[in-house]
């Protein structure tokens, strides 16, 4: 798999769009924005690190995304706050998206906080389309919650749901009876999703799709093997390292980004073993498929694992 593109851009407008939520249209300096479709994101590349924002905006000159500022976070997003203003120049990285809008005549959004960023691409798009399809968007209050006035256009398919004034989504009512061939499409915190998977699991008949901001596991586990395919070269992955991590001190390098199996920019090929997969990028028929793995996060059920590099 080729390295993703790299584009040098120059924030356009950096603006407060709710509380703690600045939005970045990103204008490309050499040539018009690249193509994406809702669900997509960038990497956004700050000094010292790289994260990854979805992308929100209708302008085709340029990438817009929205950043929460996370006090206790890992310092991607105060950079963001911080030291970025317009007209200053950074590097993105994609689009890539691994959260694409399926062609379905029924939809339902789910939206928790910051999780209303790809959504409200897709809702957009659903409109476009004519199709059936509901909004629901939680967060701490409707100040803190970024594009309300925008899906006031929409009516009574969008339900705002701030915390401070009627508490969490009534997911049982938002989710309603089953619908068969609906497709539902949940972004949000770790909590929210895992409620949503939880009493989505006996709607056979509808099909879930989830994207999350960080790992669902952490745990990396037991020792195992890999074997690089073009060399034929063992490699042991240690207990508790990552498979990047051992490759590296094998020589052998893996472009990553988000090292929490989010971004899906280190999907390898996988040509022997099992892979026991642990991202949320990859579809259950992908997983099924093991053929390739998020080497960030993933680990091995039978092994050795060959990889394709």
């Amino acid at each position: 798999m080729g390295a993703a593109e790299e584009l040098k851009v120059r924030v356009r407008a950096a603006v407060l769009v709710a509380e703690d939520v600045l939005q970045l249209d990103l204008e490309p300096i050499d040539g018009p924005a690249p193509p994406w479709e809702p669900g997509a994101h960038i990497d956004l590349v700050g000094p010292d690190h790289v994260r990854q924002y979805s992308l929100c905006g209708v302008d085709d000159d340029a990438l817009r995304v929205a950043v929460l500022r996370v006090p206790d976070g890992r310092g991607g997003s105060a950079w963001v706050h911080e030291s970025l203003h317009e007209g200053d120049i950074v590097l993105v990285r994609g689009p890539r998206n691994h959260f694409a809008l399926a062609d379905a005549d029924d939809y339902l959004f789910v939206a928790g906080g910051i999780g209303i960023t790809p959504i409200v691409a897709m809702v957009r798009e659903a409109d476009r389309r004519g199709a059936a399809w509901r909004l629901v968007y939680g967060g701490r209050s409707q100040a803190s919650m970024a594009f309300c006035d925008e899906l006031e256009q929409y009516g009574d398919r969008v339900t705002l749901v701030p915390q401070d004034e009627e508490g969490l989504i009534d997911l049982d009512r938002a989710l309603g009876p089953e619908r068969p061939g609906r497709h539902v499409y949940c972004c949000g915190p770790e909590p929210l999703l895992e409620a949503v998977e939880a009493r989505m699991s006996a709607k056979s008949a509808e099909t879930l799709h989830v994207e999350r901001f960080s790992a669902a596991v952490d745990d990396l586990g037991a020792a195992f093997e890999v074997e690089v395919a073009s060399t034929g070269a063992s490699v042991a992955v240690g207990e508790g390292q990552s498979i990047i991590d051992a490759l590296a001190e094998a020589g052998v390098e893996v472009e990553f980004s988000c090292r929490e199996g989010t971004c899906g920019t280190c999907e390898t090929g996988v040509l022997g073993g099992v892979p026991d997969h642990r991202d949320s990028v990859l579809t259950d028929e992908e997983r099924a498929a093991n053929d390739c793995m998020m080497v960030c996060v993933g680990r091995c059920l039978s092994g050795p694992l060959v990889l394709d590099l």
